[in-house]
């Protein structure tokens, strides 16, 4: 009896003694698993796979492929050129019995690949970080609220409309507040005591 089945992404045809060599599994030496993923056993043909079926192996090594050399060359790049050696990682089995049924139930731990953990529940997403509104940010929208209309700090001789967004993110934007500000202790845009001034005049 043959049987078709597959594991690393490629399908083989096997029977029982049949040696292979797979892509790498989660297995040591001397294990006994069994794969699951059975599309053929015999003549039936499973619509993917054909319930119920499977396949057992025993492992008998964890081996390496042939060298493979990967050479890439360059040109009109300077000459660049590089070579990269490899050598797949694969595990040598024996297929032992091949199952039509009751393979769900023969206690055999399944085949899984090196790379895959299954089962592994899937990592927690993140909470999604608050927005901190920044305590300038905070004083500057409650400072229009609680002084009235924001005046139009450009008609002070010297400032312009960088310095008034300055002066507007530190929380002053009347002329009451800037009037207030001691142009030598105020912490914020260097103010200038003849702004403080005429904002005082501009005030009344």
């Amino acid at each position: 009896m043959f049987a078709v089945m597959k594991t690393g992404g490629k399908q083989y045809k096997v029977q029982s003694g049949d040696v292979l060599r797979v892509e790498k599994l989660a297995a040591e030496a001397g294990d006994k698993i069994q794969f699951n993923e059975v599309l053929m056993v015999g003549s039936t043909l499973g619509t993917p796979l054909v319930e119920g079926a499977g396949v057992q192996a025993e492992v008998i090594d964890q081996i390496k492929g042939e060298k493979l050399i990967h050479f890439v060359k360059r040109r009109r790049k300077h000459g660049s050129q590089r070579t990269k050696g490899h050598r797949q990682q694969l595990t040598l089995l024996r297929i032992t019995d091949i199952l039509e049924k009751g393979a769900d139930k023969s206690g055999v731990k399944e085949a899984i690949g090196a790379g895959s953990v299954k089962g592994a529940a899937a990592p927690a997403a993140k909470p999604a970080k608050k927005a901190a509104a920044p305590k300038e940010a905070e004083a500057k929208a409650d400072a229009p609220a609680a002084s009235g209309a924001a005046d139009d700090l450009t008609a002070i001789n010297g400032i312009g409309p960088a310095m008034q967004t300055k002066l507007n993110d530190a929380g002053v934007t009347t002329y009451a507040q800037l009037a207030a500000v001691d142009a030598d202790t105020f912490e914020g845009p260097k103010v200038k005591p003849e702004w403080v001034e005429e904002a005082a005049k501009l005030a009344k």
